[in-house]
C-alpha cells in the first residue's frame, strides 16, 4: 500500500507502516528527525495527487488545539486560525481513497465536523493520558490494540523548553502501530 504521512516530521508513523511491508512516506516543512531517505522536505500540498492510497496526515495544531484558546482571538484577528482551518479541509478533501487526520481536542470540532472517534495513548500501550482525535474518510475506528495501566499526564506537564511544542506533537509508537496494523488489513 502506497502511504503519505502528512506533516510529520518524527517518522514515528511512517516506521510503522514501513515495518509491515508498506510503501510509506512522511512529509513535512521540517526535516526528518532520523535522516531518512524516506522522507520529503517539502509542503504536502505539492504531492496530494500523488496517487496515495492511504493518508496519515497530522496538521499543525498550533492555532486550532482548545489547549491555546486564550490565543484564539490574536489568530482570528491575523487569519493564522482561518487559514488552519482551511488547510485541515483541503487534506479531508483530498484525492486520496483513505484519509485519518489526527489532531488534540480542537475547533476542527466545531467549525468541520466532530472528530470519527477519540483514542488515548493508554489504549495503545503508553500509561499516559493523551485524548487524540481522528477525522476518518473510508477508514473505521482504532480499537484499542494495548490498554496499560498508568495515567500519568506527562505531556501536560512538560516544562517549557524551544522544543515543547515538538514533544507534545509526537505519535507515540503504539498508536502509529495501531494504524498500521488496524488500516492495511483492509
Amino acid at each position: 500500500m502506497k502511504v503519505l504521512c502528512a506533516c510529520e516530521f518524527s517518522g514515528v508513523t511512517r516506521r510503522a507502516f514501513r515495518a509491515l511491508g508498506h510503501e510509506s512516506w512522511s512529509c513535512d516543512l521540517l526535516p526528518s528527525e532520523d535522516a531518512s531517505e524516506w522522507h520529503m522536505q517539502k509542503d504536502v500540498r505539492e504531492i496530494l495527487n500523488d496517487g496515495w492510497e492511504l493518508m496519515v496526515a497530522f496538521p499543525p495544531c498550533t492555532h486550532l488545539a482548545v489547549s491555546g484558546a486564550r490565543w484564539f482571538p490574536a489568530k482570528r484577528a491575523s487569519g493564522e486560525q482561518q487559514a488552519a482551518l482551511e488547510f485541515v479541509r483541503l487534506l479531508l478533501d483530498a484525492p486520496i481513497p483513505r484519509i485519518a487526520l489526527e489532531n488534540p481536542i480542537s475547533i476542527i470540532s466545531s467549525k468541520i465536523r466532530k472528530p470519527d472517534f477519540i483514542t488515548q495513548s493508554w489504549e495503545h500501550g503508553h500509561g499516559e493520558v493523551k485524548a487524540t482525535c481522528f477525522w476518518l474518510k473510508n477508514l473505521p475506528r482504532l480499537t484499542p490494540s494495548n490498554i496499560v495501566e498508568g495515567r500519568e499526564q506527562r505531556i501536560w506537564k512538560l516544562p517549557p523548553s524551544a522544543d515543547r511544542w515538538k514533544e507534545r506533537s509526537r505519535t507515540l509508537p503504539g498508536i502509529a502501530k495501531a494504524m498500521a496494523d488496524q488500516w492495511t488489513r483492509l
